[in-house]
């Protein structure tokens, strides 16, 4: 089968076409042909790593997002699996022979989630690390709620800081379908449009428009949940919007610069900061946040596409590093493998 890997930390030119046999899944393994591979920040930032040039033994199948059908089963794993549609998440996480960009791949049973007829592979290759990170964002506000869904953010008012980005674009939508008043901020025209398209009930230009002012003027008490994905750049703003027990969840480091907060307007409203990242996140808030993405699958309450404000960029196998090197260089909307036609 043909599969992309990395020897060694690098830029995009470290990932190399090759020949791997097909894997066998191993006891609690399924093994899934991969339709279509997602690209997300973590999977260039871990092939770039702490230090280029950095030999990487065994070698590394990048990519933690995919979508495809489950061929094979291993030991302990029902064959009721066999020839579902499904999603997978967390592929390459600790896993060298993992990652989805590569023809198939053996992952543990539990890190795949069946993807109903009705939903593409793209949406399915979509949906891992962004609406996971969302949906975790969504969920640390003190007094809850713990999952998403209809309702359970009615009379809520949340901020998504990047509203253009895959996991602004994301809490958007998971927000909409779980009824709060989404309000989102943008650098441009033209990412208004597409933070609009994904439902966002009210979109800010910070570069045009005074934040703290226009969000102020729509929820006056300030905002329950921030989706931050630039703290260091907005930590007054968050500071100067957050409401009573409202909580700043920050899932992107904006180019490692330091955090400075102001302490005295974030203890009056008991304000929490909730640093995010889902490889770590606690393995009960994983199920649950499986489970309701699910659900808004199923409810088709979610999507990709420009239609929804997320352009889609598709990639061939053998062009995975112009996949990455897209991803690196900020591009707008989600990139995608081509795996399998």
């Amino acid at each position: 089968m043909r599969a992309i890997s990395y020897s060694r930390t690098g830029s995009p030119d470290v990932l190399v076409l090759e020949d791997r046999p097909v894997p066998e899944p191993g006891p609690g393994e399924v093994l899934v042909r991969i339709h279509r591979s997602g690209v997300n920040p973590t999977d260039w930032k871990s092939r770039r790593g702490a230090e280029p040039g950095t030999p990487v033994d065994p070698a590394q199948v990048p990519n933690q997002d995919g979508a495809g059908v489950v061929e094979a089963v291993g030991q302990g794993v029902q064959e009721t699996w066999l020839g579902q549609r499904v999603w997978v998440w967390e592929a390459a996480y600790g896993r060298p022979a993992g990652g989805t960009a590569q023809e198939y791949a053996a992952v543990p049973a539990r890190q795949v989630v069946l993807l109903p007829d009705h939903a593409s592979f793209d949406l399915g290759a979509a949906l891992g690390i962004p609406f996971l990170t969302a949906h975790r964002c969504l969920t640390v506000t003190e007094g809850g709620p713990r999952r998403l869904g209809p309702g359970t953010l009615q009379g809520r008012t949340v901020l998504v800081s990047g509203g253009a980005g895959a996991v602004g674009n994301a809490a958007i939508q998971l927000a909409r379908w779980s009824d709060a008043t989404v309000l989102t901020t943008v650098s441009s025209p033209e990412k208004a449009h597409l933070a609009a398209r994904a439902g966002a009930d009210h979109v800010i230009d910070y570069k045009r428009q005074d934040v703290v002012a226009e969000v102020r003027a729509i929820a006056p008490h300030g905002v329950d949940t921030i989706v931050e994905v630039a703290a260091a750049a907005n930590a007054e703003v968050d500071a100067g919007v957050v409401g009573q027990h409202g909580s700043v969840a920050v899932y992107a480091d904006d180019g490692g610069a330091p955090l400075t907060l102001p302490v005295r307007p974030l203890m009056v409203p008991n304000a929490r900061w909730q640093f995010v990242l889902v490889y770590t996140a606690p393995d009960g808030w994983k199920e649950q946040a499986l489970q309701d993405v699910s659900a808004a699958v199923l409810d088709e309450a979610v999507a990709i596409g420009e239609e929804v404000g997320l352009p889609v960029h598709h990639y061939p196998l053998e062009r995975t590093a112009d996949a990455h090197a897209a991803v690196e260089g900020g591009a707008v909307g989600k990139v995608l493998v081509d795996v399998t036609d």
